[in-house]
């Protein structure tokens, strides 16, 4: 069996999936956010409450919203004070007397798509969050590439690209990143981005949802904004594409369900691409709010 734990800043999920990778059973509790004891007892009241439904012990595993330390397996997690620079694997670990496995929540989101039925059929499949900002990770044959430090997959800090910056106009300001750093591309391309760039552009200040409804409507300023932007966003992923050189590509977030968006990228990526390179297939998740937990289980796969 496998349990995976999606841990936010609000609520611990835990989902437990047989052999053949379907949830059987699943739970949901508020998160201790400030007691660091009161959070690994829930973790490992959970994991014993599912021992007990299943009969056996469970593979462990953990997605949070933030990172791992390598080296000394403290978590960095702004959003759950009470876990921010402990050992949460190791002292899980102990409580519930088996391996856990950690990894930060958009590989988790990656590994969750990856192992879907048709998708485990691609090697090197690559998981982009569009919200917020913009993350993902990265997955081969299986399994996450997390990196020396777990910032592997944190495509949103590459730098915006001069082409891309060319479509928008040289005057374009180089945003202030929370990352220290200017010009990062989940400025310009996640929903926020979408938002920024529409009002960069007209002057208006609309929300993604306003604006979509009025490309559909056919509004011409809607309608330039989304050429624009789908150029931007196929040059950055162009970009990506050629260091990854991913077969499948399954885009999550808010901007993932504007379903306009995948035709104009299948014809414009290849355009940002080496000549000699096929295009990635690129689809919408498929698994939502359900894979954190599914990705979190499924790190355990590939033992």
């Amino acid at each position: 069996m496998y349990y995976g734990f999606d841990m936010g800043g609000t609520k611990i999920e835990l989902g437990v999936f047989d052999a053949e990778l379907n949830q059987i059973w699943r739970k949901r509790v508020p998160t201790p956010r400030d007691d660091y004891r009161e959070l690994l007892n829930t973790l490992a009241s959970l994991t014993f409450e599912a021992d007990e439904f299943t009969g056996t012990q469970g593979k462990v595993g953990i997605g949070i919203p933030g990172l791992p330390n390598a080296d000394t397996g403290e978590l960095f997690t702004s959003n759950v004070p009470a876990a921010m620079g402990k050992p949460l694997p190791r002292d899980l670990s102990q409580l519930i007397g088996r391996p856990v496995r950690v990894d930060n929540d958009a590989n988790c989101f990656a590994l969750s798509e990856a192992w879907d039925e048709e998708f485990r059929a691609y090697p090197i499949v690559l998981g982009i969050i569009l919200g917020t900002g913009v993350g993902g990770g990265l997955v081969i044959n299986g399994k996450t590439l997390t990196g020396r430090n777990y910032i592997a997959g944190e495509f949103g800090h590459f730098r915006l690209p001069v082409d891309a910056l060319d479509r928008m106009g040289a005057d374009t300001p180089r945003v202030a990143c929370g990352c220290g750093q200017q010009g990062c591309i989940e400025k310009y391309i996640s929903g926020r981005g979408f938002e920024w760039l529409y009002q960069h552009r007209t002057g208006e200040n609309l929300g993604a949802k306003e604006i979509i409804e009025r490309y559909r409507a056919g509004d011409d300023k809607a309608l330039a904004h989304v050429d624009c932007f789908a150029d931007v966003l196929a040059m950055c992923l162009g970009n990506l594409f050629t260091v990854v050189d991913p077969h499948l590509v399954v885009l999550g977030g808010g901007l993932s369900n504007f379903t306009e968006l995948y035709p104009l990228l299948n014809e414009r990526v290849p355009r940002a691409l080496l000549r000699v390179a096929k295009a990635p297939r690129i689809e919408p998740a498929r698994y939502g709010d359900a894979g954190g937990v599914r990705g979190a289980a499924f790190l355990n796969l590939t033992d």
